[in-house]
């Protein structure tokens, strides 16, 4: 199961290396315009190179900002994701020092900061969830909530019609078999589960 962690605020980390020093700056984002606008706001003009990275569940880029290709925003987009965030941004501002790292060095270096700042800095854990349909006798509309309780989840909607009620609940996705089998054991089999539109 795909569980990731989500900044709670953003993080800064500085480090000197060879003479340069690299600020590193991570920022929780909800949209590639959120990004844009945190961007805009953290960036240096006075600084030598500032040179990015996001990650937005399938959504990414990076920019070396007149770094050689492929030395800053692809190791620091790298350590995002080695340290399993998503919904983030980064930002390395690199004030020169007039000693060359050569292309490994800068890939350290950049994707180094930003593994450092991460490390330290606050997050909760994202638990991926999915809305269900369940079509429910009226016997059993009260166990539909207890279960939901007892995952971790909860009743989304709920309609009733003459011959029971139509439920929408959303529950993690890890616990959602077990919901489905806890269901159909208490009602033997009574409760149906449509396929929704939108899961």
């Amino acid at each position: 199961m795909q569980t990731f962690k989500n900044l709670t605020k953003a993080h800064r980390f500085e480090e000197d290396i060879k003479k340069s020093t690299f600020i590193g700056i991570c920022f929780p984002i909800d949209s590639i315009a959120t990004f844009e606008q945190r961007l805009s706001r953290y960036c240096d003009p006075q600084a030598t190179h500032n040179c990015w990275a996001y990650r937005l569940g399938q959504l990414y880029r990076f920019n070396d900002d007149g770094e050689p290709s492929g030395t800053a925003g692809k190791p620091m987009l790298a350590a995002i994701d080695g340290a399993g965030f998503d919904a983030v941004g980064a930002l390395v501002i690199r004030h020169y020092g007039g000693i060359k790292l050569g292309t490994g060095g800068l890939a350290r270096a950049y994707g180094g900061v930003i593994a450092k700042s991460l490390q330290s800095a606050s997050f909760k854990w994202h638990v991926p969830k999915s809305t269900i349909n369940l079509q429910v006798p009226f016997a059993y509309t009260q166990s539909v909530h207890a279960f939901c309780e007892q995952f971790n989840g909860h009743v989304k909607q709920e309609s009733f019609n003459t011959q029971g009620a139509d439920m929408r609940v959303t529950l993690p996705d890890q616990h959602i078999q077990e919901f489905k089998e806890s269901m159909q054991n208490t009602s033997k089999g009574q409760i149906n589960f449509p396929q929704s539109s939108d899961s």
